[in-house]
C-alpha cells in the first residue's frame, strides 16, 4: 500500500497489480507475492508447535511458550535483551526468506537454472530485511544467499520514477506463479508426515 502513496493513490490503496508491471518495466523477469511464502510460514510454524507440543505431553523437552516473530528487528532485540529466551523463538525463516529459499531451489529446479545464476529482490516496507538477509542461516545451499537484495517500498518507488515509469498510466500486471499451489502444498504435507514418522 505504500508504494500507492508515492504516486498519490489514496493511502492504503492496493497496487499490487501496477507494481508487477512496473518491476516488469524495470527488468525483473518475475514478480511473485510473498503472500505465498506467508501461508507457509503459518503452515511450517504450527507444524513445529505441533512437534514442541507432542515432545512435552510425551515427557521430552520442549520450549514453551513458542514465540514467533517475521520482524528482524524484533528477533534482533531478543538476541541482545533477552538471549536467554532465545529457545522460545521459533525456528521459522520470515516469508520473505522463505520465499527466498524457495525460488533458489524449488523454482530453480523447475527453471533447470542453476541457483546461483538467480538474483532473488524482496520489496518489503521495513529497513530491517535488509539486515536480515546477511544472517548466515540464510544461506540455503551452499553459502548461497536466499535473498540477494532487499529494496525498501520508498526505494522501488524512486526507481520507478527515475526510469520514468507512470505507474498510474500501467495496466495491471500479472504475478509469476512459483508453482501449482495446491500440489505444492500437498507435497509439503507429505513430507511433513514423512518427517513425523
Amino acid at each position: 500500500a505504500a508504494l500507492g502513496e508515492a504516486f498519490g493513490y489514496p493511502v492504503g490503496t492496493c497496487v499490487t497489480g501496477k507494481m508487477a508491471a512496473a518491476l516488469h518495466e524495470l527488468g525483473f523477469d518475475d514478480v511473485f507475492d510473498t503472500n505465498f511464502a506467508a501461508d507457509l510460514t503459518i503452515l511450517e510454524e504450527g507444524t513445529e508447535l505441533l512437534h514442541r507440543l507432542e515432545a512435552a505431553l510425551g515427557g521430552g523437552e520442549a520450549t514453551l511458550p513458542m514465540i514467533t516473530s517475521c520482524s528482524p528487528g524484533w528477533i534482533k532485540h531478543i538476541e541482545h535483551a533477552f538471549p536467554d529466551e532465545l529457545s522460545h523463538l521459533s525456528t521459522c525463516k520470515s516469508p520473505h526468506a522463505m520465499l527466498g529459499a524457495l525460488v533458489k531451489s524449488y523454482y530453480a529446479e523447475k527453471l533447470g537454472v542453476d541457483p546461483k545464476a538467480l538474483f532473488v529482490v524482496s520489496v518489503m516496507p521495513c529497513t530491517a530485511k535488509k539486515y536480515e538477509i546477511q544472517r548466515p542461516e540464510l544461506s540455503s545451499l551452499d553459502g548461497v544467499p536466499d535473498v540477494d537484495a532487499v529494496l525498501t517500498t520508498r526505494e522501488l518507488a524512486r526507481m520507478i520514477k527515475s526510469a520514468g515509469i507512470d505507474l498510474r498510466a500501467l495496466p495491471e500486471g500479472n504475478l509469476s506463479l512459483l508453482c501449482d499451489t495446491a500440489r505444492f502444498i500437498s507435497e509439503l504435507a507429505n513430507l511433513n508426515m514423512d518427517e513425523s514418522m
